[in-house]
């Protein structure tokens, strides 16, 4: 759940109580009002105060991007556990990132370009499979295009992802984009935890 309706109308803490009490064992809150969507930034005052009402784990989620933020949200907020959404979009190593600098204080390396190939590749896969050769390799551009924005030359392969419309050529580019860029590192560049979505990313995250 969000935090309440409008920054006027919070309510997060009335509603934490009243599903307690009819039973419900886990709680997620989103730190941001229903009116705001996902502008703005998120607030975890009122995760804290959910987690103080109840005694069932709360979880809290909004704006977390780095392992630091993880780290962070639960020291303000006494969350049992953090839940990432958009920061996972393109980058779904971002779990085991966090994980470890929870445990150790240390951080991870970036994974390999190859990985990242590997992984893109039977995620598309995967993909086409659930939605069909028409939608399949349509609804992927979003997907790739999220891998792809900070990496070099990003910006202009996601140009042309918008003109293919066959699965097994996006398959392809992505494949030959990659081989090329393992060419010129071995892993991925350091995220920038600062990276903000576009307006369009946004809606996208959204829709899907």
């Amino acid at each position: 759940m969000r935090t309440g309706w409008s920054e006027d109308n919070r309510n997060a803490v009335k509603l934490a109580r009243d599903f307690e009490s009819a039973g419900v064992q886990m709680l997620t809150v989103h730190g941001r009002t229903r009116e705001q969507g996902y502008k703005g930034h998120a607030e975890y005052d009122t995760i804290a105060a959910v987690k103080a009402a109840v005694r069932v784990p709360v979880v809290a989620n909004g704006d977390i991007r780095s392992p630091e933020k993880a780290r962070d949200v639960l020291a303000a907020t006494g969350a049992d556990a953090v839940m990432i959404g958009r920061a996972a979009q393109g980058r779904p190593w971002i779990f085991r990132e966090i994980s470890h600098f929870l445990d150790t204080g240390t951080y991870l390396a970036p994974p390999l370009v190859v990985e990242v190939r590997r992984l893109l590749l039977d995620h598309l896969v995967e993909h086409y499979a659930l939605y069909g050769e028409f939608s399949g390799v349509r609804t992927a551009r979003k997907h790739i295009g999220w891998y792809v924005r900070a990496l070099p030359d990003g910006e202009a392969f996601r140009g042309r992802m918008n003109t293919i419309e066959d699965c097994a050529e996006q398959l392809r580019a992505v494949g030959d984009y990659f081989d090329g860029l393992a060419d010129r590192m071995d892993r991925m560049p350091e995220h920038q935890a600062a990276e903000e979505l576009s307006g369009e990313e946004e809606a996208a995250c959204a829709v899907d």
